[in-house]
């Protein structure tokens, strides 16, 4: 059961987008479409308005996308930077201020002006786009178009782009910490007998020549790469769950013959959003609903258009990714990339260095829906079972700047670090408000790992900092080294940052190691009985 977790857990971090290269050599172009770069650092995405057209035959796809923005300094003949990655054209790029020159080198379209903007101006550069866009190998392992057939036959398309980037497809600001604060209208052009499925609510069906036009809004701010078209064979139905905030539409489109199927596995969403709702808040977007799509690949967080293909079972993919059987009890894809609608989508890292942000606590989702579903016995018996696939290569935290991403512990070893911060605050009530602090304080927001660290801490009272500093920014695991003769304890931390600030609760005693012996005397001269709850090593010494 061990080495089938390890297995498991390398093939989740893969599906969901990690793909550490520890020694890549990261270049100019690494950091045009990682940084916050003067081609972009004045202007700020307010909304995009775009079309998208996929050819199944040709593989090829076309569109257009409207982007509009607001000057946020004054700038004089600045350079805008729209990323569009190879092999991808733009065709046309039309703006409503005047445009000395513009061309598209590699990966990006350069736009240089002759004027001067003004702090608070608004604008769009609409660019006219087409080609033949990566094709995902082994979506979503990759990033990339998916040109394949359901089981019918029938033409299933769609693209999973979180670690490549949008820019893979569609003209974008293609940068985390940029979300357009009012939202997308996206709209999907299909032949007559395929149905389009955006993010949001649909607000139009029309037909336009022998095609049909499925337009989709979302009202909310939406990372670039959730923004994700979906076309096939689908059929529609639709429930409603009486959330926090009220009513909130359960919106599910699936691939016709799956239809009775998802009626019966779909039952658990409603558990799942009672659970996270009652641990992190309300659901982060009830203007727009909740909504599962039947998707050619594993499954992906997009926003308000999650993507649902774990085949209708339990588990991921059938398997247990925790090794310990409690993991069969619900279905894997349907609680965490749900997780992601609080942790990923509401929440979003400014940088994918800091992607932890969405993997660490959505993958400690899957340890408090388990809790409230089942009962903590069986959460506590999960979570440890999840630490099975922590390989401890490299930090979780990767390099900014770069669109680096950590290594894909974040997901088992970033729950593990919340487990642990959960034993040392040892109050489920504050932790409770801490988790759903962050989801309001930082509502609709992007974020850096220093603002998730200093509000946890002062909202604990606790300084974790140098928690945080041991198991996001280093491989070592705290060793608790002991000995015990009768009712005396002694006992030292090993292979710990400095001043290591970690205690530890055993037998109702709070202690607090340090990396020098202490001793304490315990209540009764039985063996001590350490709290497998905290991600430590225990390590018996003479």
């Amino acid at each position: 059961m061990k080495k089938l977790s390890y297995t498991l857990l390398f093939a989740a971090s893969l599906s969901f987008g990690q793909f550490f290269e520890k020694d890549k050599v990261f270049t100019k172009q690494d950091t045009l479409k990682g940084s916050n770069t003067q081609f972009r650092n004045f202007w700020d995405v307010k909304k995009y308005d775009l079309s998208v057209e996929p050819d199944f035959a040709q593989k090829s796809i076309k569109g257009n996308n409207k982007i509009s923005f607001e000057i946020i300094k004054d700038v004089t003949n600045p350079t805008f930077q729209i990323d569009l990655q190879q092999p991808m054209k733009a065709d046309k790029v039309e703006a409503t201020f005047p445009v000395a020159e513009y061309k598209q080198d590699g990966d990006f379209i350069w736009i240089k002006t002759n004027k001067s903007f003004k702090k608070g101006e608004k604008y769009t550069i609409d660019v006219t786009y087409s080609g033949n866009p990566t094709i995902a190998k082994r979506a979503p392992w990759d990033g990339g178009w998916v040109f394949t057939k359901d089981e019918n036959g029938n033409p299933w398309m769609s693209v999973a782009d979180e670690g490549i980037g949008a820019s893979i497809w569609l003209p974008t600001k293609d940068i985390w910490d940029d979300e357009p604060d009012n939202g997308v209208v996206m709209k999907i052009i299909t032949p007559k007998d395929l149905v389009g499925v955006g993010n949001g609510r649909l607000i139009s069906k029309k037909t336009e020549g022998d095609k049909m036009a499925y337009t989709w809004e979302v009202k909310n701010p939406i990372n670039a790469y959730s923004i994700i078209p979906n076309i096939g064979k689908y059929v529609n139905f639709k429930d409603t769950f009486n959330g926090e905030k009220g009513k909130l539409d359960l919106d599910y489109w699936v691939i016709d013959y799956n239809l009775d199927k998802a009626k019966k596995q779909f039952q658990q969403v409603k558990p799942m959003l009672s659970a996270f709702e009652y641990w992190f808040g309300p659901y982060p977007f009830y203007e727009d609903s909740y909504k599962l799509v039947d998707s050619p690949y594993l499954g992906m967080e997009h926003q308000s258009n999650v993507a649902y293909g774990n085949a209708y079972q339990n588990g991921y993919l059938g398997q247990d990714l925790s090794g310990t059987g409690v993991g069969l009890n619900w279905d894997y894809i349907i609680v965490h990339e749900s997780g992601h609608e609080w942790f990923a989508n509401n929440i979003t890292a400014k940088d994918q260095a800091d992607m932890w942000v969405h993997e660490g606590f959505t993958m400690y989702s899957e340890v408090l829906f388990t809790e409230k579903y089942m009962d903590k016995k069986s959460a506590d018996i999960y979570a440890g079972g999840i630490r099975n696939g922590i390989q401890n290569d490299v930090p979780i935290i990767g390099k900014y700047g770069v669109r680096n991403e950590g290594s894909g512990d974040m997901y088992p070893k970033g729950a593990s670090m919340l487990h642990t911060i959960r034993q040392i605050i040892n109050n489920d009530a504050k932790f409770r408000e801490i988790l759903r602090g962050i989801n309001k304080d930082f509502y609709h927001q992007t974020v850096t790992t220093e603002q998730i660290e200093n509000y946890i801490s002062k909202k604990s009272r606790i300084d974790f900092s140098s928690v945080f500093n041991q198991y996001l920014r280093t491989t070592k695991i705290p060793t608790l080294e002991y000995s015990q003769k009768g009712e005396e304890l002694k006992f030292r931390y090993t292979n710990v940052v400095k001043n290591l600030k970690l205690p530890i609760i055993i037998d109702g005693i709070t202690i607090n190691p340090i990396e020098q012996w202490q001793t304490v005397k315990l209540k009764k001269g039985t063996p001590v009985q350490f709290n497998e709850n905290y991600y430590i090593d225990y390590k018996k010494v003479q």
